[in-house]
């Protein structure tokens, strides 16, 4: 294969990542050249960072244009918090929300493995979800609106990195812990299986320039803590997995990238306040 043939490989398993976790329509001779196979659906998992690109360039452009338009008042970073946030789940469908309310209503629900496992399998939100999707948006809420009263770049930053960044954590619980979810059932299956190196190095070059960009921008303090801080939240709930499901579903890979998202803009947060002294 060529390097010409290797680039729309490449390009429409990236098309096909955005068509499965975005609400962007891929349709009629532009799905065509697509295609679909869920050989096609698992090798597009290395571009879902990629993904993160197109979410986090919305979330920025709504957030700038309402920071800007509505001028230097209190409530500005917290309207352009909360509307660019409800942009990024309009875009996505709540795909990854959903999966943070499914994971705690099962977890949160049940001691029991198999009676977890039941519960995440219920379309309906229970007492645990509901409580998780309302701190889970009232933390990004409030941490990027902390971020826009230190200024519009910071929060510009932490919204770009975040969104790409969250989407790289979870391939890492592909590719450390075994999949159990429903085998017949899920249409994520594919994307569960076994990541390779290629694909998870592809993964993380996504990643290189906007976090270059951010450590250029805002410093390398800001990439450092939102990236470790990241990092550490995704660690800590892949072993909670481990030791309550042995293993992951595809709701857990939601919750992860939830939560990876919100570590972001807190590590993020925490730089600002180190570097302005509180």
């Amino acid at each position: 294969m060529n390097f010409e043939e290797r680039a729309q490989q490449a390009l429409r398993h990236y098309l096909l990542a955005l068509q499965f976790f975005t609400r962007i329509p891929v349709t009629g001779r532009l799905a065509a050249w697509v295609g679909f196979s869920p050989e096609m659906l698992r090798a597009s998992s290395a571009h879902f960072p990629g993904v993160g690109w197109v979410v986090g360039a919305c979330a920025c452009m709504v957030y700038a244009l309402l920071y800007l338009g509505l001028g230097a008042a209190p409530a500005t970073p917290w309207v352009a918090a909360a509307l660019s946030t409800a942009a990024t789940v309009l875009l996505t469908g709540g795909f990854h929300e959903d999966g943070l309310a499914d994971v705690a209503d099962g977890l949160g629900g049940s001691q029991e493995r198999e009676r977890a496992l039941d519960i995440m399998k219920d379309s309906r939100i229970g007492a645990f979800g509901a409580m998780a999707l309302v701190l889970a948006l009232l933390a990004k809420t409030g941490l990027l609106a902390l971020l826009g009263q230190r200024g519009l770049s910071p929060a510009l930053a932490a919204l770009a990195g975040a969104h790409v960044v969250s989407r790289f954590f979870p391939l890492l619980l592909v590719r450390g812990l075994p999949y159990i979810g429903d085998s017949a059932r899920s249409k994520a299956k594919p994307l569960a299986d076994s990541i390779t190196l290629v694909q998870l190095t592809v993964a993380m070059a996504w990643c290189v320039a906007p976090l270059a960009v951010i450590a250029l921008g805002e410093g390398v303090l800001f990439v450092l803590l939102a990236l470790l801080l990241s990092g550490v939240c995704t660690a800590l709930l892949a072993r909670w997995f481990l030791v309550r499901l042995q293993g992951f579903t595809g709701d857990c890979l939601g919750a992860v990238q939830q939560v990876a998202e919100i570590a972001f803009y807190l590590g993020a947060a925490l730089a600002m306040g180190l570097r302005t002294g509180g």
